[in-house]
């Protein structure tokens, strides 16, 4: 689906509604279009919310990329009392997830129903304004080059999307993917509404009595609540809109976009003054004829490129490799026997150090070297103490209880039955994760990957994968994961 088709979509219901809502009573409408448009703003609010209480986890983590940024972004400024708020709010994405999905949806019904008309003009426009400042920044930062800071606006330069640390606003969750310019421009029109709920708030429609308003907004917020929690609390998302959903081949998606992306073309060179700004644009044989008129030292040069028959998704990002840096990419993918993939983006622990002091009477090599780098003597050394940094690490004792109950048991059996199983969490010091995994007391292997990927492929820590060749053959909450005899007489036929 596209923006168009779905705002093609919402427009018919509106008209529709609007017109119903007319027909059956000729004093409920009192402007005909500003009713449309209470319609029209209200169901695409319920959509845009629906699609993103699906999953509230992954509007968190969008949060905790745009925190991300904020504070580095104020960091370096006469503001950079404000860069440290950033990752406390970070700690709370999920909640401020729920929160913004309910008041969203919320707010699509009271339109829909004209409930607290002035209320929920003034609640709309905020909001709106609030999401035309997130694109607006999204969309803009591409106008900043590496190096150069977001308020520092006269080193801004060209638009390249590559400047952009947070490519995506979330505004339709995973359904939809937008344009950062396409969301933009999309909230700025979506202030034009608001600015006509606030000059004629007393002529809006209003559906049923104030009570009956009232109880269907509670009702309303009750139910979305409950069911964004059933998606990430409970149980992983009902609707999977992600590139790992179940029956996807990874292997083969995998392959595919990467042979895509070698088959891309450039078909002209953008070409930037480094000293005025000027931008030019060659179709890719003219440039070939007049690229001595362009140097270097005067002009930046970038490709313009054919887009890939076949779009670039998360999936060209799965790499795993074990602790010491081996690629096992390929092994994972190719295995042809079932295997369950135990994904763990975080593992929730402090991580202390302190300095010990190592036995006296050691000795230590001491070498002469010349300032040619030529030894000229070596010698033994007496040192008296060493010191020595020790790392521990306290891990957080329920996130240890949701491996040990049930989970890691039925894992541990499906390994004695012969399923490969292996953990996967995000990159880190290797001996942190062996410190993890002892604290488990188990053999099951870990390996590593991005944390982003491990956040995409399933939506629970840890969230068990059950793969075969490169596809997924059901993925699992790790609340509502079946024993592994359950498992293999459901998933796992005998061949």
């Amino acid at each position: 689906m596209t923006l168009t088709t779905l705002i093609i979509g919402i427009a018919v219901f509106a008209l529709v509604l609007t017109s119903l809502e007319r027909v059956m009573g000729h004093k409920l409408i009192k402007n005909f279009g500003l009713s449309l448009l209470q319609n029209f703003v209200g169901g695409l609010f319920i959509f845009s919310g629906m699609v993103k209480a699906v999953d509230p986890l992954g509007t968190a983590y969008k949060m905790e990329q745009y925190f991300g940024e904020f504070q580095t972004t104020f960091a370096n400024t006469n503001a950079s009392f404000l860069a440290p708020v950033f990752p406390m709010l970070s700690e709370y994405a999920t909640a401020f997830s729920v929160i913004m999905i309910v008041f969203e949806i919320v707010l699509g019904v009271a339109l829909l129903l004209g409930a607290m008309r002035k209320t929920t003009a003034w609640a709309y426009f905020l909001l709106v304004l609030f999401f035309t400042f997130l694109t607006g920044f999204t969309y803009l930062t591409g106008y900043v080059p590496e190096g150069v800071n977001f308020f520092q606006f006269g080193d801004w330069g060209p638009y390249e999307p590559t400047n952009m640390k947070v490519t995506d606003c979330g505004c339709f969750g995973d359904f939809l993917k937008l344009e950062p310019k396409v969301s933009f421009l999309k909230d700025i029109f979506l202030l034009i509404p608001g600015f006509l709920f606030l000059l004629f708030a007393s002529r809006e429609h209003q559906l049923f009595t104030a009570g009956t308003r009232r109880i269907i907004m509670v009702a309303a917020t009750a139910a979305v609540l409950l069911y964004s929690f059933s998606n990430y609390v409970w149980n992983i998302p009902g609707i999977d809109f992600r590139p790992f959903k179940v029956g996807a081949n990874i292997a083969e998606r995998k392959a595919l976009e990467e042979e895509a992306e070698q088959n891309v073309q450039v078909l002209a060179y953008r070409i930037t003054n480094k000293t005025t700004g000027e931008v030019v644009e060659l179709p890719f044989d003219q440039y070939l004829q007049d690229y001595a008129k362009y140097p270097t030292e005067e002009w930046d040069l970038d490709q313009v490129k054919s887009e890939p028959e076949v779009a670039r998704t998360k999936i060209s990002d799965f790499e795993v490799s074990d602790l010491k840096g081996n690629d096992l990419t390929d092994a994972i993918l190719s295995e042809p026997g079932y295997s369950i993939m135990i994904v763990a983006y975080k593992l929730y622990g402090t991580e202390t150090s302190r300095t010990i002091m190592l036995p006296d009477s050691i000795f230590a090599v001491d070498t002469v070297i010349t300032e040619l780098d030529t030894v000229t003597s070596t010698r033994l050394v007496r040192v008296d103490q060493l010191e020595k940094t020790v790392k521990e690490y306290q891990w957080d004792e329920d996130y240890l209880a949701r491996w040990k109950t049930t989970f890691l048991p039925e894992m541990e059996a499906a390994t004695a039955a012969g399923v490969k199983v292996y953990g996967l969490t995000a990159y880190s010091d290797p001996e942190r994760i062996a410190s993890f995994r002892e604290a488990l007391g188990t053999k099951i292997p870990f390996f590593q990957a991005d944390d982003i990927l491990l956040k995409t492929i399933v939506r629970s820590n840890p969230g068990p994968v059950l793969m075969k060749a490169g596809t997924i053959i059901m993925k699992w909450h790790y609340k509502r994961m079946p024993t592994f005899e359950e498992m293999k007489a459901e998933y796992m036929p005998s061949e």
